[in-house]
């Protein structure tokens, strides 16, 4: 297989990738175009190299930077911007988890420490069924929280060592 091909494939594979952890397709196959080039590019080069709309392209690129995965560069002397992707795969999944936290994870902890405080009669089966599930499920969140915690502060390399003890 020759490196455009290669190139290419990848590009379809994390798009694929991406619709199935929630993220759109194009914003996935943006992402991976810039992954795997070594130069920044222009939005005119993106939409040539994944046959997308400017608007398309557009929207895109300012989801990809609102998530923290892609900057815009701008070069001395030219009107263009350029776009350019971290290409550090630990600093990539670091952003992810902590757009992630922030966008799913946060919002439902807030809800679950409302529920764990409602009131009723503590003999009450249905209550008693609910406090229990809405505690658990607010532990196992916190847990998580945590963990993402710790992934977001820790070393590639600490990290990974940590999580592999735990499994020995």
């Amino acid at each position: 297989m020759e490196l455009p091909e290669a190139k290419q494939k990848f590009i379809e594979a994390w798009g694929k990738l991406g619709s199935e952890w929630g993220i759109n397709r194009t914003m996935a196959q943006v992402h991976a175009l810039l992954l795997v080039t070594p130069e920044t590019l222009t939005t005119e080069e993106i939409m040539e190299a994944l046959s997308i709309s400017r608007g398309n392209a557009n929207m895109t690129l300012r989801d990809l930077m609102s998530w923290g995965l892609v900057e815009k560069q701008h070069k001395a002397g030219e009107r263009k911007e350029y776009f350019y992707a971290d290409k550090n795969t630990w600093n990539i999944a670091r952003q992810v988890a902590k757009e992630r936290r922030k966008r799913e994870l946060d919002p439902v902890l807030k809800i679950l420490d409302e529920l764990t405080k409602v009131e009723g009669d503590k003999k009450d089966p249905a209550y008693q069924t609910f406090n229990k599930s809405v505690t658990d499920i607010n532990k196992l969140a916190k847990n998580v929280d945590k963990t993402l915690e710790t992934m977001l502060k820790a070393e590639e390399s600490w990290f990974w060592g940590s999580i592999f003890k735990i499994f020995k």
